[in-house]
């Protein structure tokens, strides 16, 4: 007789409840650069802490958050802002070692131009 296993849905989610947990999913998932992975595990700390509340303090609707934010989705930079911004989370920018330095220059009338240093 053969048999059988069962399996039952896992939601991170529901394991994900301390914002120091939260953080560092979502650090790991900034550190790959993979627009996705990003989006996924912003959308998975948003259900962690109630879809429905993080959407209201973002401005947009349960819906489009849950659209936005899943593997698939691809979030406009506001409602990315309005989430991190409800959630109380904080971004930080930090300088990638990288062995060559880059210098930002101001043209006249335009955009910085970016240069390598020597």
């Amino acid at each position: 007789m053969a048999t059988t296993t069962k399996t039952l849905p896992f939601d991170p989610a529901e394991h994900l409840t301390n914002p120091a947990d939260q953080a560092e999913l979502l650090t790991d998932a900034l550190a790959t650069g993979n627009a996705a992975y990003i989006a996924n595990a912003l959308g998975t700390i948003a259900r962690a802490r109630g879809m429905s509340d993080v959407a209201r303090g973002a401005g947009v609707t349960r819906e489009a958050l849950y659209k936005s934010l899943n593997m698939k989705g691809d979030p406009k930079l506001t409602t990315f802002m309005g989430v991190l911004k409800t959630m109380k989370i904080q971004l930080t920018a930090r300088a990638e070692p990288t062995g060559h330095s880059r210098k930002i220059s101001r043209t006249k009338g335009g955009p910085p131009a970016r240069t390598r240093a020597a």
